[in-house]
Formats: structure tokens, sequence, C-alpha cells
């Protein structure tokens, strides 16, 4: 995948207020509606977000630090690499999700959560704003992060940033789908 730097950072700025939007409009729900799941192995709604949480909680500061440290200048054009770009489209939504095992320190099922998870969700959510407008300032190409299941394999900052908020708006897909469940449950 090639595409201008710019077009790049403003598709995941859009994806993100999409995302904000969406978490906003769950703040309105009922609480019992937000737990509400169809069986204990599945996921309520609340749990989605704090699953996102969990994974903002390690990519956030990641991508803080290696735009703070990093000495490389923006280029005009960001080219996935080949692993960061298996990543980012294995996490987009598709029509029928596929199920993904998830590692147990991000796995929230069973978690006592209320809406302090979804202010979280948005607090988090406005520092990547404010990281993907600082990424406009590095490459997205040379400036590479750590991924959260080894410090080992490093991604280019773009297909960090690609992963993360589109695992965000697969999890956003699956917690609405959540919600039209229950309506159609109860």
């Amino acid at each position: 995948m090639k595409v201008t730097s710019e077009a790049l950072i403003s598709e995941l700025i859009e994806k993100t207020r999409q995302n904000i939007n969406q978490v906003e409009a769950l703040n309105l729900k009922v609480i019992d509606e937000l737990n509400w799941k169809a069986n204990k192995d599945t996921w309520s709604a609340l749990e989605c977000i704090e699953h996102l949480n969990l994974y903002s909680d390690y990519y956030l500061p990641e991508i803080e630090q290696r735009i703070i440290k990093s000495t490389f200048k923006p280029e005009y054009y960001f080219k996935s690499g080949a692993l960061g770009n298996y990543f980012a489209k294995s996490m987009m939504p598709k029509e029928k999700l596929n199920k993904m095992k998830t590692f147990k320190d991000k796995n929230p099922n069973g978690s006592k959560l209320d809406k302090t998870t979804l202010e979280r969700f948005l607090i988090q959510q406005e520092k990547m704003l404010e990281l993907l407008d600082k990424a406009r300032n590095v490459s997205l190409n040379k400036t590479k992060t750590s991924i959260s299941i080894t410090k080992l394999i490093k991604l280019k900052l773009g297909d960090t940033f690609r992963v993360v908020i589109y695992h965000n708006e697969r999890h956003m897909v699956q917690a609405l789908k959540t919600l039209g469940n229950y309506k159609t449950n109860n």
C-alpha cells in the first residue's frame, strides 16, 4: 500500500473521530444495556471498549515516545511494510468478523465495568488525535514502534497507527452488534 502521508493521517483522524462519536452515543445508553452479553463467553459492549483501552495503555505511550525521539523527517509518501500491512488488514472490520484469540492480559471478559470505561476510551482517543497530528512532523516510514506482543518486532509508525485504529474500528463494530443483539433479545 502506497499513499501520501497526509492522506493516511487524514483517514486515520476521520476513523478516530467516528469512534469517538460512536462512544459518545454509547454513553447515552443505560448501564444494563452496555453490560449485556449473549452468553458468558462473549463480550458486552463495555468489554469491547475496555479491550481497546487495554491496548491503548500500551500503544499510546509507545507511539508518543517514538515520535518524541524520532530524528527522521516526514516524507511525502507512506509505503506500508509487508508485516505491518498484513496486521493492519487483519484488523479491519469485515462483514463476518473472523474470531481472533486475545491475550489474557487484554481480555476483559468478566470485568466489572461502568461508564468510566467509555470516559477512559474518549480520553485515549483525544490523545490519539494529538499523536496523529504530531506524526505529521516525523517519518511514518523510518520511525519504528514495538508491538504489544514482543519488543523484537517493530513496525513502521504509519502501520502501527493503522493496526491500532483499525483494531479500534473492528471492536466498535463488535460493540454495536452486541447492542443490536440486546435489542432483539429483550
